[in-house]
């Protein structure tokens, strides 16, 4: 990736990085499923209106939208309501560790799946280093309840293979404008989940919720997902899905960073452990670093 990729890499990993903290305020209040479709349809709205302002609005077919409801359903329908449902009974650290694991499953199937992604030694190493960053970065107390709740560890591991294919499956789309994909899937999700509302959670039988989640339920719609996929569609149409779920593996990071800033949490010697793996399984990935460290040699016996 250029540096202009990797800038917004780290921005989306910013933005979804309060994504964890906003679902488990709005859970205390609201149902997984009602999460979910308050979500992608308070953000579809809001980029409609950006789409219809910019006039970006291509010619398309029926075909486009068949591939947006399967990328609704891949990249938001299915992975939010099983990472949304297994926030019910773990934690946030625990379901981000698992969020993380999505690069592995990506490298995976690219590999078989794509002809221009494949598996190196490199992208494997990288993966396994960020990965162990993550868990090192958030600590053992949240590794302590691995194991525990099984269900929803397993359906928390099953949203982050969604994410994985809906990388490779959104490489489609790198012809359209992010801004209508974005609002065109998150539509499709809107569409798909609910019937699925209505029918398990009735969301029109519970208590009518605070201010407090109202805003948290706005601020994952606008913030974690509008702009987001926003960003989201730019990265994947230049870089492919394995770049692109790179950014589970920052998302703690920056979570971390944003807790530190905002609520003046401290930062022990592991969290700087964390980060430096993260920084070293990145670096793997991206191979230039190494490349400019096997040129050192060559330079200094030029000298």
């Amino acid at each position: 990736m250029r540096p202009l990729e990797w800038l917004f890499l780290a921005v989306l990993s910013v933005l979804w990085g309060g994504a964890f903290f906003f679902a488990k305020v709005a859970l205390a209040e609201i149902g997984p499923l009602t999460l979910v479709f308050g979500r992608v349809a308070l953000a579809a709205a809001a980029l409609w209106v950006v789409v219809l302002a910019l006039d970006a609005a291509p010619a398309h077919g029926r075909g486009v939208w068949r591939d947006l409801f399967i990328m609704g359903a891949l990249n938001n329908a299915l992975p939010f309501s099983l990472i949304f449902w297994g926030q019910t009974t773990i934690a946030s650290s625990l379901a981000s560790i698992l969020n993380a694991t999505t690069p592995v499953f990506t490298v995976v199937l690219a590999h078989y799946l794509t002809q221009d992604e494949r598996m190196t030694v490199n992208r494997v190493a990288g993966v396994v280093l960020g990965l162990v960053g993550v868990a090192v970065l958030i600590g053992t107390d949240a590794i302590a309840g691995f194991g525990r709740d099984v269900a929803a560890q397993l359906a928390c591991v099953a949203g982050a293979i969604c994410y994985a294919c809906a990388g490779i499956f959104g490489r489609r789309f790198h012809a359209l404008p992010p801004t209508f994909t974005a609002a065109g899937q998150l539509t499709a999700s809107s569409i798909l989940i609910l019937p699925v509302v209505l029918s398990v959670e009735a969301p029109w039988t519970t208590a009518w919720p605070s201010a407090t989640t109202w805003g948290a339920v706005a601020a994952l719609a606008m913030v974690s997902t509008a702009a987001a996929y926003v960003i989201y569609f730019r990265i994947l149409a230049v870089a492919g899905a394995t770049n692109i779920l790179l950014v589970t593996l920052l998302v703690p990071v920056s979570a971390l960073w944003l807790g530190t800033a905002i609520l003046g949490e401290r930062l022990d010697a592991h969290h700087f452990l964390g980060m430096a793996l993260i920084g070293l399984g990145l670096a793997a990935i991206d191979g230039r670093p190494l490349r400019w460290l096997q040129r050192l040699p060559d330079r200094s016996s030029a000298k």
